[in-house]
């Protein structure tokens, strides 16, 4: 009986054991090397406001295959396309407007259209993050439209970034 309590008694203490799984931890700089590199989608269309293009390439990147369906991927970029569509030609003509009305007002009539370029970004913010809650998250990817300086130009243009998700390891502890 006195074996049986020796052993009850040593039941409940915690012993440290000592770590060998330490160079089997992947950090998170060890996952990001081996990320692909983000899908860039530069605007397509024929008229630039503020650095927004009025429409972006439906034409499906290679990069993306077996990540996403094309027809998905056309689905968002037409989304895209059509809020840019109803926003950017407002914007122009008040940029017009403004332009010709910039001598007498000292530059305070481009004020609207700075404000409605900075509405039109913000609505594709939002429709960016609602396909990335739908579905593009699921899937392992992130949509954002960055701000990228011009390859050609000093300029800077607006792009959608297509970013891949790390994938942690559900088998590491925490």
């Amino acid at each position: 009986m006195s074996v049986l309590v020796a052993n009850m008694a040593d039941f409940d203490t915690i012993y440290e054991l000592e770590d060998e799984e330490d160079e089997h931890v992947v950090s998170d700089e060890h996952l990001a090397r081996y990320c692909p590199e983000p899908v860039v989608m530069r605007g397509a269309g024929y008229i630039t406001v503020f650095g927004l293009s009025n429409r972006f390439d439906t034409e499906f990147p290679s990069v993306l295959t077996g990540k996403v369906a094309p027809e998905e991927f056309k689905t968002s970029i037409s989304r895209v396309n059509a809020c840019l569509k109803k926003n950017l030609p407002v914007n122009v003509k008040w940029l017009l407007c403004g332009c010709l009305c910039c001598c007498c007002t000292v530059g305070c009539s481009l004020w609207p259209v700075i404000c409605l370029n900075k509405r039109t970004r913000r609505s594709i913010h939002k429709l960016l993050e609602w396909e990335n809650n739908r579905l593009y998250h699921k899937l392992g990817l992130h949509w954002k439209l960055s701000k990228r300086k011009c390859e050609s130009s000093n300029m800077m243009e607006y792009v959608i970034l297509i970013e891949f998700l790390l994938k942690y390891p559900i088998f590491r502890p925490d």
